[in-house]
């Protein structure tokens, strides 16, 4: 089951697929001595922004699995994600730049869904404060209803889901090292939406996995890590060879990305 138009939300079928991301956390609790093995942090602040009309509790087993590994896992502290509305984002930027004074060091950011527009809002701002930008099925290349969630962003935000200033600006990779994880299974945004336009520091990791597991599948979570670990000024593209390619499809494979030739080469 794969979700053809990308103007389209995910079928109903992929939607009830969802209920997939229960077995996801079950299977985060039982992976957890291995993940332990992923690679570790050197101690920079990481703030996780939740997705729509979710809080910091929907992040709490990322934000602990990155501070068991050494991270300083940060919530955003800003109650449930409503999305842009006023003062939202003037919020979003001054926590970022409190970290940023705090721990001396730029900042990672990592956003769920919706919290991935932002965080990659919020680089393209302040890019001096911003260290990389990780998003989790992020639709901010999509088309304003191309998700099952429209209804609800709508209610949530006040505003109509075409009312987004900048929404053509938005599908431009932030001038930092930029890494999206997408599903071809979403059941909640079209997946062609949540993919960076691939160049010199903006990659895409394909998972296996459902939309509103992407916080706690443990494929997630290590490629996370492992993205979060480079030392700072020397990203490198995700290593897929080896046993990783078991797990970690090539993004290009079967059902083509559209556009990815034309946007890594400007067109």
């Amino acid at each position: 089951m794969r979700a053809t138009d990308p103007s389209a939300p995910p079928s109903r079928e992929l939607l009830f697929l969802e209920l997939r991301a229960i077995w996801e956390l079950s299977a985060f609790f039982a992976s957890y001595p291995l993940l332990r093995m992923a690679p570790r942090g050197d101690g920079h602040a990481v703030l996780v922004l939740p997705g729509l009309a979710a809080n910091d509790t929907s992040t709490r087993p990322l934000r602990r699995f990155l501070t068991d590994q050494g991270w300083d896992a940060n919530g955003w502290e800003l109650g449930p994600n409503h999305g842009p509305r006023p003062g939202a984002e003037e919020k979003m930027q001054n926590r970022l730049a409190t970290l940023f004074r705090d721990s001396g060091r730029k900042v990672s950011l990592v956003g769920w869904s919706l919290g991935g527009v932002f965080a990659r809002e919020m680089a393209r701002r302040e890019p001096d404060h911003v260290r990389c930008v990780i998003t989790l099925g992020s639709p901010f290349a999509g088309a304003p209803r191309a998700s099952n969630a429209w209804q609800l962003y709508e209610r949530a935000s006040n505003r109509k889901a075409e009312d987004w200033p900048g929404r053509e600006r938005m599908k431009t990779p932030p001038p930092v090292p930029a890494t999206a994880i997408f599903s071809r299974t979403d059941g909640m945004v079209a997946w062609q939406g949540c993919l960076e336009r691939e160049g010199p520091t903006s990659e895409n990791i394909e998972v296996e996995g459902s939309h509103c597991g992407l916080g706690h599948n443990p494929t997630v979570l290590y490629a996370i890590a492992d993205r979060l670990a480079q030392p700072a000024g020397h990203w490198k593209p995700f290593d897929r060879s080896g046993l990783r390619s078991l797990i970690y499809p090539d993004p290009g494979r079967g059902e083509a990305i559209p556009g990815l030739a034309g946007w890594a080469t400007g067109g």
